[in-house]
């Protein structure tokens, strides 16, 4: 390892550090959460039990509840132990619509980054045991340092797997400040409809969750009808 490449590791060591240590600072001297333990209809389902379990259990952390939220956000993006769909409602049902989706932003661009970073230190060998071959070679067109408008379109597409895109942007070689900006930018209109439909439930607007979920399940649906036309769309972009 060269100088410049040690210096490089020590500075991203520092960053990580002060990202890890801010984390824990915006939990500490933020609001807490308002109480969740209030009683629920059972036809709310199983989706909705699981998602009040995870509230309960949060709450139950005081005020460092929210730092070990925005680290299974970040957990939930390299190796995937909850559906982002879930943390993503339970950070506005917990945490209301503007603390929620801050955290849940921190969280997934500190996952992105690790996973990034994996994929740039250990190569192809390691993405294949989190990304399927099929995918990677489904974007073998992405180009080395690839640019920051196809990336931004890619994370950006409503259910396009993008923890799988951190990995496969890793092993191309982009600058990681270009990186964590597309990132987190491209992220921020799904993550912020998440939040709100877990904070219209947990206020009880219930029409005002059914409605953003139909929104989104339009989105979705629409891009997945349409992914063919989208992906030769993007990749006619170069």
């Amino acid at each position: 390892m060269t100088t410049k490449q040690q210096k490089n590791l020590i500075l991203k060591g520092v960053i990580f550090s002060l990202f890890i240590a801010l984390i824990f600072l915006v939990s500490r001297y933020s609001a807490r959460p308002f109480s969740v333990l209030g009683p629920w209809g059972e036809d709310l389902g199983k989706f909705y039990t699981r998602r009040r379990r995870l509230a309960r259990f949060l709450s139950s952390l005081g005020p460092y509840s929210a730092a070990v939220f925005m680290l299974l956000q970040a957990l939930q993006v390299v190796i995937s132990p909850l559906p982002g769909e879930l943390t993503g409602v339970v950070g506005g049902y917990v945490y209301g619509v503007n603390v929620g989706f801050l955290f849940s932003t921190l969280g997934l661009t500190l996952g992105s980054w690790i996973a990034f970073e994996l994929a740039s230190i250990f190569g192809r060998p390691l993405v294949e045991k989190f990304v399927a071959k099929n995918i990677l070679d489904k974007f073998h067109f992405l180009p080395t340092n690839a640019g920051a408008v196809i990336s931004f379109l890619l994370f950006i597409i409503p259910g396009f797997p993008k923890d799988y895109l951190c990995y496969i942007l890793g092993l191309t070689g982009m600058n990681l400040g270009t990186f964590l900006i597309v990132s987190t930018l491209g992220r921020m209109p799904g993550t912020y409809l998440l939040t709100m439909q877990g904070a219209s439930i947990g206020s009880g607007q219930y029409e005002t969750a059914i409605i953003i979920a139909a929104i989104s399940g339009f989105l979705v649906l629409t891009a997945y009808f349409y992914r063919s036309e989208l992906y030769h769309w993007v990749r006619g972009i170069q």
